[in-house]
């Protein structure tokens, strides 16, 4: 009889702890990606790929600009739902939705100086993903 309750107590305890399996967790990841790099987001079949960088005309560090500038991210997400291009404005900063998640530009380096163009390959974006 002991045998069969210290069962029933095992059982109940790491149902509480694993859950229902097909729920999907939670999501907060955040991926730095070089253009063309590939991150898959934990948890989920959605995979990112860095793009590159298009316009951008940031205000350089050494210089006074009147308007900070912006530069455009393009990223392409995928999913067992289809593809799409998501696109990242530096100047207003929005989050994008995307197969349930929310996909934020939390930076995107180098940042330039007026003497040092910046290489397509030396670009990196940083986004952040998360579900919540």
């Amino acid at each position: 009889m002991r045998t069969l309750i210290a069962a029933s107590c095992l059982f109940a305890v790491t149902g509480c702890f694993f859950g229902n399996p097909t729920e999907p967790g939670p999501v907060d990841q955040t991926v730095t990606l070089a253009p063309g790099q590939s991150a898959s987001i934990t948890g989920t079949s959605v995979r990112l790929k860095f793009d590159g960088v298009t316009g951008d005309n940031r205000c350089p560090a050494d210089a006074m600009c009147v308007l900070g500038g912006s530069a455009t991210v393009k990223v392409e997400a995928s999913s067992s739902s289809g593809n799409r291009t998501l696109t990242f404005e530096t100047g207003k900063l929005e989050p994008v939705e995307y197969g349930g998640l929310t996909l934020e530009l939390i930076r995107l380096m180098p940042y330039p100086f007026s003497a040092t163009p910046i290489e397509h390959a030396d670009y990196r974006a940083t986004l952040r993903v998360t579900n919540r």
